[in-house]
C-alpha cells in the first residue's frame, strides 16, 4: 500500500533575510529538500525588496509544489517600523501562497519553539540541536532564518499530525472531569 506524501514550506519571513526550508513528509517519515535563505540587499527600496520575496516565493512554490504552508509570526518589540516591516514582507509571502491555493497557517515564535524542542523558550542553538536530532542534519550551521523556517516546517508537521493529538476527550466541565478521573481527587483536606 502506498503512503500518500505531503509537502510543507516553511517561511520565516524578513525584509534582509527570508528563510525557507521545504520537507516532505510520508507517513511517519520527515525528508528534508532544501532549507536556506534569501538575502535581499539593504540598498534596495523596500518596494524592490518586497518584489524581490515575492518572486522567491512564485520560485519556491513552482519549484516544489509544496501541499502547505507554515510561516512564523511576527514578534511584537518595541521598534514599530521593524514591526511593519516585518508585517509587509510575511504579507507577501502569505498572498503569494493564497493566489497558489495553499492551506497557510501562523505559528508564534514561542509555538515553535515549544512545539520542536519542548521548551518555549529555546535559544536558537538549542532549536538547532533538535532539528539536527529530528532530520539527521549535518554539523554544518546553516543561518537562524534557514533553521527557523525549518523548525516552522516541523513544527507545522507535528501539529497537523493525528499521531501526535491526544485521543483523550475534552472535559465538559468540572463535574465531566470528576467523573472522568476519579483518581485525581485528593479527599484529604
Amino acid at each position: 500500500m502506498l503512503q500518500s506524501s505531503k509537502i510543507i514550506l516553511g517561511i520565516d519571513p524578513g525584509t534582509l533575510q527570508m528563510g525557507f526550508s521545504v520537507i516532505k513528509v510520508t507517513g511517519k517519515t520527515l525528508t528534508l529538500i532544501t532549507m536556506d535563505s534569501a538575502k535581499f540587499s539593504s540598498k534596495k527600496t523596500m518596494f524592490q525588496r518586497l518584489e524581490m520575496i515575492l518572486s522567491k516565493m512564485q520560485e519556491l512554490i513552482a519549484t516544489h509544489k509544496p501541499n502547505e504552508m507554515a510561516i512564523e509570526a511576527p514578534f511584537y518589540g518595541k521598534n514599530i517600523q521593524s514591526m511593519l516591516k516585518l508585517g509587509r514582507a510575511q504579507g507577501i509571502a502569505i498572498a503569494v501562497a493564497m493566489t497558489h491555493g495553499l492551506p497557510v497557517t501562523e505559528y508564534a515564535p514561542k509555538k515553535i519553539k515549544q512545539s520542536v524542542t519542548g521548551n518555549g523558550n529555546a535559544d536558537k542553538e538549542q532549536v538547532w540541536k533538535m532539528l539536527q536530532q529530528l532530520l539527521i542534519l549535518p554539523e554544518t550551521k546553516s543561518s537562524f532564518d534557514a533553521s527557523d523556517a525549518l523548525a516552522v516546517a516541523i513544527c507545522h508537521h507535528f501539529q497537523d499530525n493525528p499521531s501526535r493529538k491526544s485521543t483523550s476527550s475534552k472535559s465538559k466541565g468540572w463535574e465531566d472531569f470528576i467523573k472522568n478521573n476519579p483518581d485525581k481527587i485528593n479527599y484529604e483536606l
